[in-house]
C-alpha cells in the first residue's frame, strides 16, 4: 500500500485536468494514489478518467462520482475513500512539480511523528516559480494552523498534507441548496488536539483560474450563506483564538445571517454581547458584499 494518496476534486474541469494528469505521470517518485473526486461533472471527466486508468502511468488512479456537493461535499466524500497513511489535496487547475510526491514522502518518512502531530505544511507557488505568500521561520519546528497564520504571520495558501485518520474527522456539514464551507475549519478543529510539521518546499503549482472559487468570494459570500455563518459561528468558539480574531468572525456572521435572512441570529451565536458589538460592522459588510458581487 503506497504512504500518499493525493487527491482532486472536480466539477466540470475537463478541459483543465490533463494538465493535472501529466504531472502525475512525470513524478520522480510513484508510490502514490491519485484519486479523482468527480463531484457530479457532466463533462468528459468520466471518461478522461477511465482512459487515464488503462494507461500505464506508473501510479494507481482511481476515480470516484459522487453527486455535485460542492468543495467540502467532495472532500467528506475523498476522505470516506482513502485508504493509505497521509494525503493531500491538489485542485483540478493545479499540478504538482516533478519531485513533489518525493517531497512529501521523504519528509515524512525522516520526521518526528509525534501523538500530537496532524500533518505538515508546504508551499504552494506560482507557474513562474514565485512563492505564494512566505515561507515558514527557520527557527520553528511545528505549530497550529492558527498560529502560523496568526503569530507567526506566515503569508498566502499553503499546503496541507495531513494524517488520513484524523481528516476523516470532523466531516463538514451539508446545507440544503449551497455548494461551499470553508475548508479551514477542519484545520480549526485539528488544532486544538494537533500541531503541523512545516516542509519549506513548494509542492504545488496553483493557477487561479476565473470559474474558481478564489476569485469568486463575493458570490461565494451571497449563494452559500448557512455555510460561511457556521464557519464563522464555530471560529468564533476556539478556546485558542485571541478577541481580535474572534470579533472579526462576528462580523462576518452577522453578514452571513443578513444574507440568509436568518431571524434567530442573535439567538443561535455563541457570544451574543460579542454579535451585537460586531453588528454595526456586519451590516456595512452585508451591503459590500452585495456591491461587489454585482459588480
Amino acid at each position: 500500500m503506497p504512504l500518499l494518496t493525493v487527491f482532486t476534486p472536480t466539477y466540470n474541469r475537463a478541459y483543465v485536468l490533463p494538465k493535472c494528469y501529466e504531472a502525475m505521470k512525470k513524478q520522480s517518485c510513484k508510490d502514490f494514489i491519485w484519486l479523482i473526486v468527480d463531484d457530479g461533472s457532466t463533462d468528459n471527466t468520466c471518461e478522461l478518467a477511465e482512459k487515464w486508468k488503462k494507461e500505464s502511468n506508473g501510479f494507481e488512479l482511481r476515480y470516484i462520482y459522487q453527486e455535485n456537493l460542492g468543495m467540502h461535499g467532495a472532500h467528506n466524500f475523498a476522505y470516506n475513500n482513502i485508504d493509505t497513511e497521509i494525503n493531500t489535496c491538489i485542485d483540478s487547475d493545479d499540478y504538482m512539480p516533478d519531485d513533489a510526491v518525493e517531497k512529501i514522502i521523504n519528509f515524512w518518512n525522516a520526521c518526528d511523528k509525534e501523538k500530537n502531530i496532524s500533518g505538515f505544511l508546504a508551499l504552494d507557488a506560482y507557474d513562474n516559480g514565485k512563492i505564494i505568500g512566505t515561507g515558514f521561520p527557520n527557527n520553528i519546528k511545528c505549530a497550529t494552523s492558527y498560529e502560523y497564520y496568526y503569530k507567526y504571520k506566515i503569508k498566502g495558501d499553503k499546503k496541507f498534507i495531513l494524517r488520513s485518520d484524523l481528516t476523516k474527522m470532523y466531516p463538514y456539514p451539508i446545507f440544503d441548496d449551497e455548494k461551499y464551507v470553508n475548508l479551514a475549519t477542519k484545520y480549526s478543529l485539528l488544532d486544538n488536539d494537533y500541531m503541523l510539521l512545516n516542509l519549506n518546499e513548494v509542492v504545488c503549482i496553483v493557477e487561479y483560474l476565473e470559474d474558481g472559487s478564489s476569485l469568486n468570494m463575493f458570490r461565494q459570500y451571497l449563494n452559500n450563506p448557512k455555510g460561511f455563518a457556521y464557519s464563522r459561528r464555530l471560529c468564533m468558539t476556539l478556546p485558542y483564538a485571541g478577541f481580535r480574531y474572534k470579533y472579526r468572525q462576528a462580523v462576518h456572521y452577522v453578514s452571513s445571517c443578513l444574507i440568509s435572512k436568518n431571524k434567530a441570529w442573535l439567538t443561535e451565536s455563541p457570544y451574543k454581547a460579542l454579535v451585537i458589538a460586531a453588528a454595526p460592522f456586519g451590516v456595512l459588510l452585508w451591503r459590500f458584499i452585495i456591491f461587489m458581487a454585482k459588480r
